[in-house]
This record gives structure tokens, C-alpha cells and sequence, in this order.
């Protein structure tokens, strides 16, 4: 079915090549505003929103724990939960819409 398609947009005598390819440019084109520059932009989002973080700030893991930053490290955060527990989680552990939720309610 595939090689089919191929040999079906094989640029006939007297047509020019790039109109043959047009449909795939377009597919590609499309492809990449809808899905990769959206989801590129969205990670470079929760990366900047990540270094952004300070001591005191509150967050939500994306395990749905609930706690305050007690330290920031380079990749890490030392996260105090309920009773003074401190946990050490990555940085990519948190998680950008809950947290900005959870401040936005208080």
C-alpha cells in the first residue's frame, strides 16, 4: 500500500517534480505547527517555570504530593511535607499546572 502511494507520486513526464512532493511538504508543515513547536514550547514553559522555583515556594509532584521547597539544589529540591518529613525529589518531579493552581487558590 505504501510502495504504491510512492510509485503513484512519481513525478510524471512533463509534470514538475515539486508539485509531486507538495503533499508531503504540506503533511510535514502541518505535522509541525499542530504537534512538535506546541509541545516545544510547553517543556521550554515548565523548564523555565522549574528554575524559577525558590525556598518556600509550594508544589505539587506530578504524584500528587503537596509540600514546600526547604532547599533548592541543581537538579534536585528538598521538598518538607506534613509533620516536617523531608523528601529529596528531581526538579522534573514537579509539576507546573497543579503548582501554578495550588498558588493561584491561595
Amino acid at each position: 500500500m505504501l510502495l504504491q502511494s510512492i510509485l503513484l507520486m512519481a513525478p510524471q513526464p512533463g509534470q514538475n517534480p515539486i508539485i509531486s512532493f507538495l503533499p508531503i511538504l504540506l503533511i510535514i508543515v502541518v505535522f509541525y505547527f499542530f504537534m512538535i513547536r506546541p509541545q516545544m514550547k510547553k517543556q521550554k514553559q515548565q523548564n523555565t517555570f522549574r528554575q524559577e522555583l525558590k525556598k518556600g515556594d509550594k508544589i505539587i509532584t506530578i504524584a500528587g504530593i503537596h509540600g514546600k521547597i526547604a532547599d533548592v539544589q541543581d537538579k534536585t529540591f528538598i521538598m518538607e511535607i506534613e509533620g516536617g518529613v523531608r523528601m529529596k525529589i528531581e526538579k522534573s518531579a514537579v509539576s507546573m499546572e497543579n503548582s501554578m493552581a495550588l498558588n493561584k487558590a491561595e
